[in-house]
């Protein structure tokens, strides 16, 4: 069972908000924070703020520096105990991050846990990047940051257009497969669907919201022009001509022409601070020039 946003900001309050007061002054000793989202942890890095982390979860695998900090597990499936050894002074995590049981441990113990949203929109990482600057009390790098990404993601969506130019979007399929026994493909309300979106892509899967199983009717009747994949899913299955072989891609089009991408699963889906780069490597890949 998932808590709501507004549920989990409910059970956070008593915890969290009574160490506010003094994150919000200047202290001697700074905050012992906790990231838990890799997206998160890079907007930390952004922020030249690494070295208040004490740990992070095992999603932040960028910068290459945060994998060589202590770990408390994946976001999903934490435990108290591990986060708590850290001794803590501030958790910041993004609304995918539990299970509930262990945030409300966390209440127990009165640690400060802050769950910020983890919309898929550019807009989303803005509004996360000056929420990180208020509670480390960096507002004015978390708006220096901002307006850097901001000019980014213009210019990205301004060389976008142009790849678009009078040539039709392709039909993309982003299929996810961290292991062969469970490949998902994206439909709507998506980070994945978000991206192609935001790259002028059609995403080939419609009709549904979220992740389903990859069946061989699915496949066949989203006729995509384009296969996506993370690299980790192109390593764990052994590589492109062995997730070729999965129920119905061979019978796509994409799959007859080997029409495939593969990129960085937290570049690709994190939205988090390389969002303009990462938004413009897939466009210039979709829209090869000559």
């Amino acid at each position: 069972m998932r808590l709501s946003l507004l549920s989990r900001r409910q059970l956070l309050l008593a915890g969290g908000a009574a160490a506010l007061p003094g994150l919000a002054t200047a202290q001697a000793t700074p905050p012992r924070l906790i990231s838990i989202g890799g997206a998160l942890t890079e907007l930390v890095y952004e922020l030249g703020l690494q070295q208040l982390l004490v740990g992070v979860d095992s999603t932040s695998l960028f910068p290459a520096a945060a994998t060589r900090l202590p770990q408390v597990g994946y976001a999903r499936s934490l435990a108290a105990e591990g986060l708590l050894s850290l001794k803590p002074s501030l958790i910041v995590a993004t609304e995918d991050a539990g299970p509930p049981a262990v945030l409300r441990q966390l209440e127990a113990a009165r640690v400060p846990l802050h769950v910020l949203r983890a919309e898929h929109r550019f807009e989303g990482l803005i509004e996360r990047c000056r929420q990180l600057g208020q509670l480390l009390q960096r507002q004015a790098a978390a708006q220096a940051l901002a307006e850097r990404l901001t000019a980014q993601w213009q210019q990205s969506q301004t060389q976008i257009q142009a790849l678009r130019q009078q040539r039709k979007p392709p039909r993309v399929m982003f299929v996810l497969s961290h292991g062969m026994n469970q490949v998902r493909i994206a439909g709507q309300d998506t980070a994945a669907d978000a991206m192609l979106g935001y790259a002028g892509a059609v995403n080939a899967v419609q009709g549904f919201t979220g992740y389903k199983l990859l069946t061989p009717e699915a496949a066949i009747a989203a006729a995509p022009d384009v296969l996506l994949f993370t690299d980790q899913g192109v390593a764990a299955a052994g590589g492109i001509q062995a997730l070729l072989k999965l129920p119905g891609l061979a019978q796509t089009p994409a799959g007859r022409a080997q029409r495939v991408l593969s990129f960085e699963a937290l570049e690709l889906l994190g939205f988090g601070p390389r969002l303009p780069q990462a938004v413009l490597r897939l466009a210039q890949a979709l829209y090869p020039v000559g």
